[in-house]
């Protein structure tokens, strides 16, 4: 968690970033220097991942986690943005704790974890515990080092890879997310989607569509890592949002995103 140093506004919300599928709060770091000056933020290691590797996975950990997070920058209700695996983890979030939430920014995490969704994924738990998982994460770093600066990959790469926990946690969120889920959410929403991320962006309509306060955003020409392939257009979106949110200007109809996942 990173130690908030803002000189924020008195409404300005806090911001918490929870990570996607085998990362750690690393992920966060270009938006961590980017916006801390103007917010209190803070990212969070999900449970099996970074400095809590050694922790069993559960939602129900993860929720308490950023609980805790949001208690620790003591500004009331935050922004919480979360990516693919921590985007659901958000969702659970807001559903067991909607007096600690005034925004959330699901990045990369709205399509259906149910149903036909849901069997590559778990195809995918099933093969990661079968490879050696330093060959897994020495080519994770080619690749990151390969498609990525270093100033938004070294933290990543320096923290580690919980391809362990890759099976507990999908086999969990797995068959337990839809677009229903939304409803569960008492705070505004902004669906944050990399323009070329068809798979988890195949739900993003429905989401819209089923919460009364949400929005969608694409960054253009972007993937499913969004925050990496765009790291100034994705600060900006989140900045845009926590800045609507203090000043109580957040009430916009839900938007038709400018293009089909099917035509990404």
């Amino acid at each position: 968690m990173t130690a908030p140093d803002a000189q924020d506004a008195p409404d300005a919300p806090p911001i918490v970033f929870v990570h996607g599928t085998r990362f750690s709060a690393g992920q966060w770091s270009p938006q961590l220097a980017a916006l801390r000056s103007d917010f209190r933020v803070a990212a969070v290691d999900l449970p099996g991942h970074g400095a809590r590797s050694d922790q069993p996975w559960s939602l129900d950990a993860a929720t308490e986690i950023i609980a805790s997070a949001v208690d620790s920058l003591a500004c009331g209700p935050a922004l919480v943005v979360g990516h693919s695996l921590g985007g659901y983890a958000s969702l659970e979030f807001a559903r067991r704790c909607p007096e600690q939430l005034r925004g959330l920014v699901l990045a990369g995490a709205s399509a259906s974890t149910r149903g036909r969704w849901a069997t590559p994924y778990r195809w995918v738990a099933g093969l990661v515990p079968r490879l050696p998982a330093d060959r897994l994460a020495r080519l994770n770093d080619r690749l990151l080092r390969r498609l990525y600066p270093p100033e938004v990959v070294a933290a990543t790469i320096r923290a580690g890879y919980a391809f362990h926990t890759l099976p507990a946690a999908w086999g969990e969120v797995l068959g337990r997310f839809d677009a229903g889920s939304m409803r569960h959410v008492a705070s505004p929403v902004l669906i944050l989607n990399g323009e070329k991320d068809t798979v988890f962006r195949s739900g993003e309509r429905d989401f819209a569509r089923a919460h009364p306060d949400a929005r969608v955003e694409l960054i253009p020409r972007a993937s499913h890592l969004a925050n990496f392939d765009d790291p100034d257009a994705f600060t900006d979106a989140v900045r845009r949002f926590a800045r609507q949110l203090a000043a109580g200007s957040w009430h916009q109809p839900v938007a038709t995103p400018p293009s089909s996942p099917s035509s990404s």
